[in-house]
């Protein structure tokens, strides 16, 4: 029986990673390297952050699923160089996927060292581990790379003009893997997603919030008119993206908007939780600093290239979350 083929989760035990390695895990080897310092208890110190708990069961969670797949986790941080050699070398993958990074925009802007340590430190030592054999580097940017959209639809090849300290930081991480590829010939893929959510995030994404005040009978805060769009992705549909990057020899040395490709208002996620809370309180705040104006990114170079088909729009993929919220927080966290 042929091996499959081994994928390298660089900061694989945050919300993309572990739902990728499950995912993976039918047509590939997936090796998750963590070395839990984002993706820990700690990390929700702030006081402001009610749900301490429930997040710390989820962590948990993400590490049962892996073990009940036979996931293979290697405790490691990625930024110390030498460890992440040995690694390599001893498990030789065909693909690196690197998602080690402060995936949340006013975490940036409020600690830009660490967010620089753990995305753009973690990053270079695994372009330059994968030059030697050429191994394909997917890189998750994010759609904070364009700013505020010049219209109503941002394409891959449109310029960028990040605003803050997170957007800046993952279009420096752009720029560094393409000129791997300049100088090395190391081939990559650059994926931008959008307002992910979905099983197991932990990241406090405006749909996570909205899901947990409701459970817990406390109003909902919008920043802003809740007029703004986002192209709310549910994280099944990026998933298969990606492992769509991972099959595909279209996907090499490309750069591709991966969500679901129509904006919505964030006013119609209430929407779809008033359905299921109907006395649900909200409350309009002044929108927040360094918040671009976005909406729909084109995914027709994704369709084209990689025959990608995302088929849960928020009124299908966020009614199935909230499900699974609902029995999350009852079957495995109130008790």
């Amino acid at each position: 029986m042929k091996s499959k083929k081994r994928v390298l989760l660089v900061g694989g035990l945050g919300f993309i990673g572990h739902n990728l390695a499950l995912k993976l895990k039918q047509d590939f080897e997936p090796i998750v390297v963590d070395g839990l310092n984002v993706n820990n208890y700690l990390n929700f110190a702030d006081p402001d952050v009610k749900n301490k708990d429930l997040y710390s069961t989820i962590l948990h969670t993400r590490i049962k699923l892996l073990n009940k797949n036979n996931i293979k986790m290697i405790v490691q941080d990625a930024r110390d160089y030498h460890q992440m050699s040995k690694i390599y070398n001893e498990y030789k993958p065909s693909t690196i996927i690197h998602l080690a990074a402060v995936s949340h925009a006013n975490k940036s802007n409020k600690d830009p060292h660490n967010t620089f340590d753990h995305s753009l430190r973690t990053l270079e030592n695994t372009l330059d581990i994968a030059k030697s054999n050429k191994t394909h580097v997917i890189y998750l940017s994010s759609s904070m790379v364009y700013g505020d959209f010049k219209g109503e639809t941002a394409l891959e090849d449109q310029n960028c003009n990040p605003i803050g300290i997170y957007g800046s930081l993952k279009m420096a991480g752009e720029i560094i893997v393409k000129s791997y590829n300049q100088v090395f010939n190391l081939p990559y893929t650059i994926i931008r997603p959008s307002a992910l959510y979905g099983e197991r995030c932990v990241s406090r994404r405006v749909g996570q919030i909205f899901i947990e005040n409701a459970i817990q009978n406390k109003e909902i805060t919008i920043n802003g008119s809740g007029d703004a769009r986002l192209d709310f992705t549910y994280i099944d549909d990026f998933i298969k993206g990606i492992i769509l990057c991972c099959k595909k020899k279209s996907a090499k040395n490309q750069t591709f908007n991966l969500t679901y490709g129509n904006g919505r208002k964030i006013s119609d996620l209430i929407k779809i939780i008033k359905k299921k809370y109907p006395k649900l309180k909200i409350v309009k705040k002044n929108k927040e600093a360094f918040t671009p104006e976005r909406g729909t990114l084109s995914i027709d170079k994704a369709k084209r290239l990689l025959g990608y088909k995302p088929s849960f729009p928020i009124d299908k993929g966020y009614k199935k979350y909230l499900k699974w919220y609902q029995t999350f927080w009852k079957n495995e966290f109130s008790q």
